[in-house]
């Protein structure tokens, strides 16, 4: 349960102590803020790279609990930011489905960071803690100051451990930008804002998607002729499990198809995305007999064939999905199969 361990071999929680390990903790405290979302107590996050490159995350979420945890008895703030496995996700108690590193995330941040303050909105007041020296408090929780009663969520600012980190600890804004845009796209409402205070001339986007991965397909389109106008889309949803599809053709002669689970890219693809294009071939196969464009003795259009041209975007989220590696999704049952079949 110690921090100690992460410290010592912290590739076999965030990847590598590269650039893209450091970008690494600041995904791990956005997923908690998309898990609240998720669960709809979230619909505001906010990313600030500070001078100094320290990064500032802030939601307006529920706000981790300021009680006194059960089994380490200390309060679950402090819990959830120094032993491994604390988080809501772990257990299967606390979000029905989620991202992340399932409940060590804020641990190992902390962890990795020469120091990390989190501020937590609840019940009125604004709890404080302080932690420094790769995770280790500084003084227990307390209350520093009063806000209005209606106000919830968390706020985490942290520097990464240039000891750890000692390729770079400067996060590049463009990563960080893309990433939020396509979370952003994926939790449709959601707004997501990031600034970065580092330069005389400050920057700041916004992102926000009320129509999510509609919009993504209609971006990732933008200067092709479309084929059909309107983007289909569809979605299903069955035993806890759900799929969400948007499409449209162009008149490319390659596909651009991304599947997600649980806003994690699998770039690899996995059982939903099979599920999805298996349903695609034969819906327009069998659409094709029907109008008689494919006559009896025709051979059937390949998923090759029905593909060209074809721009899409899988969503699913599953409250228990298996993965092989970091980027395929392996499911393990039939039921992601048969609801991307369903969905057609």
């Amino acid at each position: 349960e110690g921090l100690e361990a992460v410290r010592k071999r912290p590739g076999m929680y965030i990847g590598t102590t590269g650039e893209r390990g450091l970008h690494h903790l600041v995904w791990e405290i956005v997923d908690n803020a998309i898990d609240e979302a998720l669960a709809g107590y979230c619909d505001s996050i906010e990313v600030i790279i500070n001078k100094g490159n320290s990064v500032t995350v802030k939601d307006n979420g529920r706000g981790i609990p300021v009680d006194i945890h059960p089994k380490t008895k200390k309060s679950t703030v402090e819990t959830v930011y120094t032993v491994l496995h604390a988080g809501g996700k772990f257990g299967g108690g606390g979000y029905k489905v989620s991202g992340g590193l399932h409940g060590v995330g804020a641990s190992v941040v902390n962890a990795l960071s020469s120091w990390l303050e989190v501020r937590v909105y609840r019940d009125g007041n604004v709890y404080y803690q302080r932690f420094e020296n790769g995770g280790h408090p500084v003084g227990e929780l307390k209350i520093i100051d009063q806000c209005d009663k209606d106000r919830t969520g968390t706020t985490v600012t942290f520097a990464a451990d240039p000891t750890i980190f000692k390729e770079t600890t400067v996060y590049n804004y463009e990563t960080l930008a893309n990433r939020l845009e396509e979370l952003a796209f994926l939790n449709k409402g959601l707004r997501i804002i990031l600034q970065d205070l580092r330069h005389e001339e400050e920057k700041k986007q916004e992102f926000i998607y009320n129509g999510g991965i509609i919009e993504f397909v209609k971006k990732l389109n933008n200067g092709k002729k479309a084929v059909n106008e309107e983007i289909v889309y569809v979605e299903g949803k069955d035993e806890g499990i759900s799929i969400e599809v948007a499409f449209q053709y162009n008149e490319d002669y390659t596909s651009q198809l991304y599947s997600f689970t649980n806003n994690i890219s699998t770039y690899e693809g996995g059982t939903h995305e099979d599920g999805v294009k298996r349903a695609l071939t034969r819906i327009i196969n069998s659409y094709a007999k029907s109008a008689k464009i494919l006559k009896d003795n025709d051979d059937a259009l390949t998923g090759d064939d029905v593909r060209e041209g074809l721009t899409m975007i899988v969503s699913c989220k599953h409250p228990d999905p298996q993965f092989e590696g970091q980027t395929k999704t392996k499911l393990g049952n039939a039921e992601v199969r048969k609801i991307a079949d369903d969905v057609f």
